[in-house]
């Protein structure tokens, strides 16, 4: 197993809570997380803080990757290299990348990611999916753990849920039939978390 980066360790004890009350987020499933063995976990993306949610839910150290401009910055470069963040240049087929994500799950460990590839800022309700993580999980016998997240980022958001899904393996299924799988995994648990948020009003 991964060594857990000390400013990981301390980022989440200090920020859980203030991130909790902060953004009031409802997050349901976390149970789901396996807490052994290799899995990526992997969701919509509509806001930078998206990846926090999963880092409160669960124990284990998850490793992200990220752009690289967020280590070309000084301003931003500590906290992602010292929470243990895989750079990826997005400019090209960043294959250096894509292999210390291969080594995080092969090495049983847990690996954040979003497939859609960036932020969605359209007005799409969830955008295409790439293939990579569908294409790690099966090379690696990786869950595959999604994860929908919807509602506003605000002080004491009344909307702000998460709701992680069952956990499951690509097996045989082909890549497209994986990747569509997860799509519409991620698809639903987005749709039941607007359901849940009608009903509260």
């Amino acid at each position: 197993m991964s060594k857990m980066p000390m400013l990981y360790r301390v980022g989440r004890f200090l920020f859980t809570p203030l991130f909790k009350f902060y953004f009031n987020p409802k997050i349901m499933g976390a149970e789901n997380i396996p807490q052994d063995g290799a899995i990526l976990i992997v969701g919509n993306h509509i806001n930078f803080f998206d990846q926090f949610h999963a880092v409160i839910s669960t124990k284990r150290f998850i490793t992200y990757m990220a752009k690289r401009e967020y280590f070309d910055s000084k301003k931003t470069k500590w906290f992602f290299k010292g929470t243990g963040c895989i750079p990826v240049d997005r400019s090209v087929h960043d294959e250096n990348a894509k292999r210390c994500a291969m080594d995080v799950l092969e090495g049983g460990n847990a690996l954040g990611l979003f497939p859609e590839g960036t932020r969605n800022k359209t007005n799409a309700f969830l955008l295409p999916f790439k293939f990579g993580a569908v294409s790690m999980a099966k090379k690696t016998e990786a869950y595959l753990v999604p994860f929908g997240i919807t509602g506003e980022y605000k002080f004491r958001s009344k909307n702000l849920r998460v709701r992680f899904g069952k956990p499951f393996k690509v097996g045989n299924m082909s890549l497209e039939e994986a990747n569509d799988k997860l799509y519409k995994t991620v698809e639903k648990l987005m749709k039941e978390n607007l359901r849940e948020d009608e009903k509260s009003k």
